[in-house]
């Protein structure tokens, strides 16, 4: 292959862009427009759900587009924003978004938003399946009124994997429980709260575990890691409860361990979504299920509207947004150590 001739036009990428660029906000909702239109100044803020127009700009004037929520569909208007810098989800899972924007957008998620509303219903599975209250449930449904005996969340020994804000959310939240928590990450370390186990130390820990609790996000390396062998670790009996990604545990592999009894589940998320009506763990004993619901509660509206203020904020002041996940073209000072 020929060599360029001397004087040709490099191919080196466009220097990135200051912060300084960014001047226009899209919002999906006009709550969100009132709302930060009187608080963060230095922004002309506009509605655009990515579905039809914008009000008040063209797709390809927009420089900030905050993504709405639970769907996306939004992807469909990337082509049509070609002055996009940087997507703001309200989601704190983004599996497939990176590959959707491309390298060159900034990507930021919601971090914290979601992580206290995940985390109490990750506890209401808990207490649900131990005290087997959909139990009591159908009884009452049925006019009977009967005393069981059940499990109990105190005095179990409760692994969370993942110490991101969600699991770091669900720990703070078991505490008073009187149970025995253990944490694992991707990688061993010790933080504030004591040891953090690594991954690889799963089978030997999962043998002394009653409740998993799986907060993972998707990811290439989380992807099917609850998978057979891991779950064949865990005692008869044991509970494995899901707030994180569907894709991190193998649901095959689950679904065989429920339905023969061994196991049992509380899953808000599942792989795939939604479940199949026809789908074994949909009325297996020992399957307790939730539609995806973590994150959809009251609490969510004026948290996403606390984080977009300080994320608009920051980027006012030239500073870093949080759970930023890749930084696109854009030049942002180095995170802090």
């Amino acid at each position: 292959m020929a060599s360029a001739p001397s004087g040709a036009p490099s191919s080196a990428p466009p220097p990135p862009l200051p912060l300084s660029a960014l001047r226009v906000v899209s919002l999906p909702e006009q709550q969100l427009v009132d709302h930060l239109a009187g608080r963060v100044p230095g922004f002309r803020y506009v509605l655009w759900d990515m579905a039809g127009d914008p009000v008040g700009a063209r797709p390809d004037e927009v420089d900030v587009a905050v993504a709405p929520y639970a769907t996306s569909a939004w992807r469909h208007a990337l082509p049509s924003a070609t002055g996009l810098k940087l997507v703001q989800l309200q989601t704190t899972g983004f599996d497939g978004v990176p590959e959707a924007v491309g390298p060159d957008l900034a990507l930021t998620t919601a971090g914290w938003v979601h992580a206290a509303g995940t985390a109490e219903l990750a506890l209401g599975l808990m207490i649900a399946a131990q005290r087997e209250i959909p139990r009591a449930v159908l009884q009452q449904r049925e006019g009977v009124y009967a005393r069981f005996e059940s499990r109990s969340l105190a005095d179990s020994r409760v692994l969370v994997l993942g110490v991101g804000e969600i699991g770091s959310a669900v720990v703070d939240r078991l505490r008073p429980f009187e149970v025995e928590i253990t944490r694992v990450a991707s990688r061993a370390r010790t933080d504030e709260h004591g040891p953090v186990h690594g991954v690889d130390e799963l089978p030997g820990l999962l043998a002394r575990t009653d409740v998993l609790v799986v907060t993972l996000p998707s990811s290439p390396a989380t992807d099917g890691l609850v998978g057979a062998r891991l779950l064949s670790r865990l005692p008869d009996d044991a509970l494995v409860v899901n707030v994180g990604r569907g894709r991190v545990v193998d649901t095959p592999a689950l679904t065989a361990e429920v339905v023969s009894g061994r196991l049992r589940c509380a899953l808000d998320v599942v792989e795939p979504e939604p479940l199949p009506a026809d789908h074994p763990l949909m009325r297996a004993p020992g399957s307790l299920l939730t539609p995806h619901t973590g994150g959809s509660n009251a609490s969510f509206r004026p948290r996403v509207r606390r984080l977009l203020e300080a994320q608009l904020g920051r980027l006012a002041a030239g500073e870093r947004p949080l759970f930023l996940q890749q930084e696109g073209r854009l030049a942002f000072p180095p995170a802090r150590s």
